[in-house]
């Protein structure tokens, strides 16, 4: 098999949870246990650090990854979904594995995988792990797919895990209260292994607390730590923001804080190439991971910090978060697809100067999307559209719902035919927004 057809096979013959969802979905760990063990366990033969989380797993992933990278060592990076190729997900310093390591990889392993029918994203963790093993890579950072405690991911030992944060999203599969879905992404915590939060509202602090008492794990708070001070856009087009130290580590358990010397004690100035504003809550996890992985001998200066944050999207190729892919006519896209999500996408937009806001927008069938479309502005033109995947909602009936909350547009079927006819309504001085789901942004990018 060629590269195409390889990844035809993979597509069809393999169950794929971006394309056709819950159906692809395995509630426990044992075909990625099986996997492992037929490719001689590699996820033991490398350092790691696993990142979960509701929103910027993604974004956190690749600013640490490419702050290491900065520093210096061989990186591999595992993240999903992909965009536009599928080899987005596996990367060692930004580069992705190689069309051919793909096609050996399903080719030596075809007929054993058949025996065990994985899923997609369980066979595509067995292919990341075997790569990043044969590439003797420093150190690997691993995202979730959804979820943490059954996630395929959650088989390693790493060095430290991160949760970014907690808000609703595949409660079909997590659980439909803050609590469960907690609970679960809360599975992540290993023994002894150091946990940052990244941002945790107080009705589910108290689970994080006793799950890393339980497993005897250093537990960090970042935004008890991290704040940002001040944030602007500047002049080159980068995000600028001055992140300092709001309190020490007085919430540690005791006799496991990180030695004073690891504590920052400055005030630390960023720029970056990510322009969402969202950003500032990704930062501080991403900091406190470096404190934590200084206080493990990993050689990470200062001057490492401000490039790696600085060239993430040079360095890994990060798409598809505020992604402005045109200035005339301002064309921005970002794959924010639940409700906190969409807020901060909102939340930007009304602060991004513009006359009128054209939207387009693509979703998928198988969310309530009641609570999404009751908070999407009804002074903007919508075109509504539909992602070239079956999970995709058909524009016709996204558009008969937004009606139902007071949103006015055309359903334009194909995301490229919603996306030129927003250019072609628009004026000067108008944005052009296009999210909704990571299957719209993904067409258009």
């Amino acid at each position: 098999m060629n590269y195409i057809k390889t990844l035809d096979y993979l597509y069809s013959q393999l169950p794929m949870y971006q394309r056709i969802g819950v159906a692809a979905y395995k509630n426990n760990l044992d075909n990625t246990i099986k996997i492992c063990k037929l490719l001689k366990n590699p996820e033991k033969k490398f350092k790691s650090i696993h990142i979960a989380g509701t929103n910027g797993k993604g974004s956190t992933s690749h600013m640490l990854a490419s702050v290491l990278q900065s520093a210096g060592y061989k990186v591999g990076l595992y993240t999903s979904p992909h965009l536009k190729d599928f080899r987005e997900r596996i990367k060692i310093n930004g580069e992705m594995v190689s069309q051919n390591y793909v096609v050996d990889f399903v080719k030596s392993y075809k007929s054993d995988f058949e025996k065990i029918q994985p899923s997609f994203f369980e066979m595509t963790v067995g292919l990341a792990f075997k790569y990043f093993e044969s590439q003797q890579v420093d150190i690997a950072v691993i995202e979730t797919g959804l979820g943490g405690r059954l996630d395929s991911t959650n088989i390693i030992s790493p060095e430290l895990s991160i949760i970014t944060n907690i808000s609703f999203d595949h409660t079909n599969l997590l659980g439909n209260t803050l609590e469960k879905i907690a609970t679960e992404k809360a599975g992540v915590i290993k023994p002894k292994t150091p946990v940052i939060i990244g941002e945790a509202a107080l009705e589910i602090k108290n689970i994080f607390i006793e799950r890393a008492k339980i497993n005897s794990a250093l537990l960090i708070f970042a935004n008890e730590i991290y704040g940002v001070t001040n944030m602007r856009q500047v002049n080159n087009g980068k995000l600028f923001l001055s992140m300092d130290i709001t309190k020490k580590a007085a919430f540690l358990p005791k006799n496991l804080y990180l030695s004073e010397a690891a504590l920052p004690t400055y005030l630390l100035n960023l720029t970056t190439e990510l322009l969402g504003h969202y950003q500032q809550k990704n930062i501080p996890p991403v900091l406190c991971a470096i404190d934590v992985l200084k206080e493990k001998g990993f050689n990470i200066s200062e001057i490492n910090i401000r490039e790696g944050i600085k060239n993430v999207i040079k360095q890994t190729g990060l798409l598809g978060r505020w992604q402005i892919l045109s200035s005339h006519p301002l064309v921005i896209a970002d794959a924010g697809h639940n409700e906190a999500g969409i807020k901060e996408v909102l939340s930007q937009i009304s602060n991004t100067p513009h006359k009128q806001l054209h939207f387009v927008l693509g979703m998928v069938k198988d969310k309530d999307l009641n609570e999404i479309l009751a908070l999407l502005p009804k002074d903007a033109k919508y075109y509504f559209c539909n992602a070239n995947i079956p999970r995709a909602l058909s524009a016709e009936d996204l558009a008969i719902q937004a009606e139902a909350f007071g949103l006015k547009g055309v359903a334009c079927g194909e995301v490229k035919n919603a996306l030129a006819q927003a250019k072609k309504q628009g004026e000067v001085g108008d944005l052009i927004f296009i999210g909704g789901s990571t299957f719209t942004v993904a067409e258009v990018i």
